[in-house]
């Protein structure tokens, strides 16, 4: 991983884990030249969207890629 990846790894990881709405141990995400994929399971579609959200404001993110499922939890 290049310097550039790794500090964009660590801005994403920061973004994901700052929010109050995600629970960071469901979630995964893979970079490739600035495009970001989210994988896992939240429990509502609001939590789907604000894990996106919480990448937009990453300068370095050029693309989401939101493959996040949705569980609502019973």
């Amino acid at each position: 991983m290049s310097k550039l990846e790794l500090s964009l790894h660590t801005k994403v990881k920061k973004a994901i884990n700052d929010n109050p709405y995600l629970n960071r141990r469901a979630l995964v995400f893979e970079m490739h030249e600035g495009r970001v994929t989210l994988r896992g399971v939240v429990g509502s579609y609001f939590q789907k969207q604000m894990a996106q959200e919480s990448l937009r404001t990453l300068e370095e993110v050029s693309e989401i890629c939101n493959e996040l499922e949705v569980a609502p939890q019973a």
